[in-house]
């Protein structure tokens, strides 16, 4: 009996243990589809399979983005928006998660694809760039510059369009090139939020020509990215003892001043020596040559604390401080010289002309009397 128990017991221990959801089917979903539903934007849409046994389980779906930028992640709904770049196309694929507690199983994979946007190769625009700016407190400009394709013919169009959010609109003002194809764009004021972090910009080209189908072009700019920060505020410099002293103003901006960094352009002007010291505050010390005159320059950017970091500002305006004093002594005596070299010239000019010096002193010179007469007066009449 014991002999049976142990053989008994041993089997078990051999046998596999059968999976919870064993015999469960898992069907991938149905109806998947991809339809652009605004500039760069795809909706993503399928339905559960109607053959689906739920069986108290938990059902998510795996979505995976193939193209144009790899990205996978899980929901639980049956639509999925994503923003991209569509001018290559767009691919992507779905799948039905069934989950029954610690077990997890999946469905084959659904896809679905979007063609690449039409247009001749080489036609469409390249180097695109773009800056936004914060002209006053909730106002954001946004320009953008791009070179024509290489295969675009001289009689090409190019109209851009940019998105934020739900808002899209086209660009206002062109600047044109030779063959008066537009290159440039500017939107002096648009629906772009300068207080928002991470949100994306959308930038749509295309354009139109007689002798070609023109391939639009889409990118993606993240607004703190591209942000031109303003010049730094109210700047003050002063000196104390051997100290140069420095307060400004953070720039026009909806972001805190512990948002900011700056860089501090310092121009010994006496031995040419140039600094750029990097400052993380409002206001800065520093030991100088008291001796020395001085030209001082800030610049502003966001710092990584509070967001992506955008382009530098413009330099402030140029300010002197100190002076250089050998120079400056120099200067002194040689003017002190010239306007007492001028005094003594122009008294002595005024008491020689009060005393009749000069004609005592250089007498006129008497005209010699003509003591021979003409032997030969010749008479004109």
């Amino acid at each position: 009996m014991q002999v049976f128990l142990i053989l008994l017991w041993t089997t078990n221990l051999a046998r596999p243990k059968m999976p919870q959801g064993a015999g469960v089917q898992v069907f991938p979903p149905v109806n998947f589809t991809l339809t652009v539903s605004a500039l760069a934007q795809v909706l993503l849409h399928w339905k559960p399979n109607p053959a689906q046994e739920q069986n108290n389980s938990t059902i998510r779906y795996d979505v995976k983005i193939l193209s144009p930028v790899p990205e996978e992640y899980d929901t639980k709904r049956t639509h999925s928006v994503r923003t991209a770049a569509l001018h290559n196309g767009f691919s992507a694929r779905v799948r039905t998660l069934l989950l029954q507690e610690d077990l997890q199983m999946s469905s084959d994979w659904v896809k679905g694809q979007l063609p690449p946007l039409p247009g001749a190769a080489g036609t469409s625009i390249t180097n695109l760039s773009c800056v936004t700016h914060v002209t006053v407190p909730e106002n954001v400009s946004l320009h953008c510059t791009w070179l024509p394709g290489q295969g675009a013919p001289e009689d090409t169009k190019y109209f851009l369009f940019y998105r934020y959010e739900a808002h899209t609109e086209e660009c206002p003002s062109y600047i044109t090139d030779e063959w008066n194809r537009n290159i440039e764009c500017t939107f002096s004021s648009t629906r772009i939020k300068p207080g928002e972090i991470g949100s994306l910009i959308v930038v749509h080209i295309n354009g139109s020509s007689k002798r070609a189908a023109i391939k639009p072009f889409q990118q993606l700019f993240n607004q703190n990215a591209i942000e031109k920060v303003n010049v730094p505020r109210n700047i003050s410099v002063s000196l104390e003892q051997n100290d140069l002293l420095a307060t400004w103003e953070k720039p026009v901006s909806p972001f805190d001043k512990e948002c900011f960094e700056y860089e501090f352009y310092l121009i010994n002007l006496k031995s040419g020596n140039e600094q750029i010291l990097k400052i993380s505050s409002n206001s800065f010390r520093l030991r100088i040559d008291v001796t020395s005159r001085y030209s001082i320059r800030i610049r502003a950017n966001h710092n990584h604390i509070c967001r992506a970091r955008g382009f530098w500002s413009d330099w402030s305006g140029i300010i002197y401080v100190g002076q250089n004093k050998l120079e400056n002594s120099i200067a002194w005596i040689f003017t002190l010289l010239c306007v007492s070299t001028s005094c003594t010239l122009l008294l002595v000019t005024l008491i020689c002309k009060i005393n009749h010096l000069w004609s005592k002193l250089f007498p006129p010179v008497p005209t010699p009397s003509n003591k021979f007469r003409d032997p030969f007066p010749v008479d004109y009449e």
